[in-house]
């Protein structure tokens, strides 16, 4: 009996040790109180939320903790900003650039996956969507999307070589900054999921929403299982 109980504990340690980590590199979507790093980041989901707000109010129901879950992963860091744009300009005109994808991205540890879901503040906050460039970039290139994104996808690329990345674009966001982020990921070779009909309240994610998320990034991370 002993050495039943001693072979099963073994499994199970071999099997949470070879679980992948993920890391999320996000905005308020990703957001939920105490799951997130570093906690000073601003947040839009917590445990006990204004029911106006939102009904989603349990980690359990966030889309990552579910894909997380149901995929027998485990959490490595998940570094979202609440009002985060991937570039420097933020609402108003203001600069964002310390809460920006840009600043962030250093900060997503040691994943075998990582799933980046920005570009809705920057939709949303009327930030210029610049020119297509692809090197040479210097900062003021940065406070327009397209030069942020791709130089953001450049240098996860470059310094995650052995990272599975993928890139989460949400639904109803202006089609220039969907078309940007398909041609951005096309260009380095990222693969991205394109979000449809996703429920919202306040322009962020319901329950029904979030799980919507979450099965749609399952099913682009197992293709193979549909």
């Amino acid at each position: 009996m002993k050495k039943i109980i001693f072979l099963a504990i073994s499994l199970a340690v071999c099997v949470w040790a070879s679980a992948q980590r993920v890391s999320i590199l996000g905005d308020s979507y990703s957001t939920f109180e105490d799951f997130v790093t570093p906690s000073t980041n601003e947040l839009w989901y917590y445990a006990k939320n204004d029911t106006s707000k939102t009904d989603v109010n349990r980690v359990q129901d966030t889309w990552w903790w579910k894909v997380i879950y149901d995929n027998g992963m485990k959490l490595e860091v998940n570094n979202s900003y609440s009002g985060a744009t991937i570039g420097y300009q933020g609402y108003d005109g203001n600069d964002y650039s310390q809460r920006s994808f840009l600043k962030r991205m250093y900060n997503v540890g040691s994943p075998d996956i990582l799933l980046v879901f920005g570009a809705t503040n920057d939709s949303w906050s009327g930030e210029a969507i610049g020119d297509y460039k692809y090197s040479d970039w210097k900062c003021g290139d940065f406070y327009t999307f397209r030069p942020a994104m791709a130089y953001m996808v450049n240098w996860l690329k470059l310094h995650h070589p052995n990272v599975h990345i993928y890139y989460i674009i949400n639904s109803d966001l202006k089609p220039e900054f969907t078309e940007s982020m398909k041609v951005i990921c096309n260009h380095y070779n990222v693969p991205y999921i394109q979000l449809k009909n996703i429920d919202k309240k306040n322009g962020h994610p319901t329950v029904k929403g979030m799980k919507a998320i979450a099965e749609q990034v399952s099913e682009a991370l197992n293709p193979q299982a549909n």
